[in-house]
């Protein structure tokens, strides 16, 4: 059984909490290169069955030759989802690293709960990506915040209510876009939310400082870590021992570049995260009850472990991200929960 911890710091429950949310206007600290809802291209079929997407061309300065930088905002079709826009309840997921959406039965599960479905796959990601080279690079986690208000702004033309659901490193960004963005949403669902490194706590810490100094002087010098690569795609992928079929392009199966620039900024995230967010809504955390790092391909324990992020850290730091935050850890769970 899934084993669950709930820490509230105020008096006040969660539902309470929920109930009495006004939703409120943050000014964008980023006004200057937000993207309005009016700002995303018409709605086209996308080769996912049953779904359709619109592209936001993003006011952000190329790297290289990568052509234009956009991002991808999908949606269930009206012939899928015949009330999609009748419903007052709306979810936006956020990927992780190396991700994008190709979860149609959690989009269904989200309908059958009564949310109408949305998810982004933001600039450098998935839909999005246009040179293989620079996949889910930015140096600043804030970056990803103008195609979230967009996205935000525009389902609120159809929907009264939004609730974010964020994966991995998704989780990190969309915990920290929530804490800056009061009243934005009503509840926060984070499965395996990247919210610290992997290892003691100092390690985190102590890495910043001089890979901050590389990230200014290089921020595009690519790093050696630890990466699942093709390993983790043969314990998730149809193909091999998974049990999901998903563009093999879009989610990269071996070695992706891990840079400087990008790295730095997720540290700095964690940093934000370690001095707590304040996140006023409620805010549900799933994890594996453990983690296997270093085990060998085809082990039976890696596909009932997190083989990607370091559980213990998760749970250690979860509590920080708000005053109301249930954690639930699920026994032989994988990293994509």
């Amino acid at each position: 059984m899934p084993t669950t911890r709930t820490t509230t710091n105020t008096p006040t429950t969660p539902t309470a909490t929920a109930s009495t949310t006004t939703k409120t206007t943050t000014p964008n600290p980023r006004a200057s290169t937000a993207a309005s809802a009016d700002a995303f291209g018409p709605w086209a079929p996308d080769p996912l069955a049953g779904f359709e997407a619109a592209t936001l061309p993003l006011d952000a300065v190329p790297l290289d030759a990568e052509g234009e930088v956009v991002a991808t905002l999908v949606r269930r079709t009206l012939d899928a989802d015949p009330a999609r826009d009748q419903r007052r309840r709306a979810v936006l997921s956020l990927p992780g690293w190396n991700d994008y959406f190709f979860h149609a039965h959690v989009a269904e599960f989200f309908e059958a709960q009564g949310f109408t479905f949305y998810a982004l796959d933001p600039r450098r990601s998935g839909r999005s990506l246009r040179d293989a080279r620079y996949r889910d690079y930015v140096t600043d986690l804030g970056d990803y915040f103008v195609e979230v208000d967009a996205a935000a702004s525009l389902i609120g033309r159809a929907h009264s209510s939004l609730t974010l659901l964020a994966h991995s490193t998704g989780g990190l960004v969309g915990s920290l876009w929530a804490s800056e963005r009061p009243g934005a949403v009503d509840g926060v669902v984070l499965n395996s939310p990247w919210l610290a490194m992997w290892g003691p706590p100092a390690y985190g810490p102590a890495l910043l400082p001089p890979l901050g100094v590389l990230a200014r002087r290089d921020p595009l010098t690519r790093l050696r870590l630890p990466d699942p690569g093709e390993r983790y795609a043969r314990h998730i992928h149809a193909d091999f021992a998974g049990e999901w079929d998903y563009d093999r392009e879009l989610k990269a199966s071996g070695a992706v570049p891990v840079r400087a620039g990008w790295l730095s900024a997720v540290l700095r995230g964690h940093r934000r995260v370690a001095r707590g967010l304040g996140i006023a809504a409620p805010v549900f955390v799933a994890c594996s009850t453990r983690s296997e790092l270093k085990l060998q391909e085809g082990s039976e324990r890696a596909r009932t472990s997190d083989i990607v992020l370091d559980v213990e850290n998760i749970v250690a730091k979860a509590p920080r991200l708000g005053p109301h935050v249930t954690i639930v850890r699920v026994p032989d769970g994988f990293h994509d929960l």
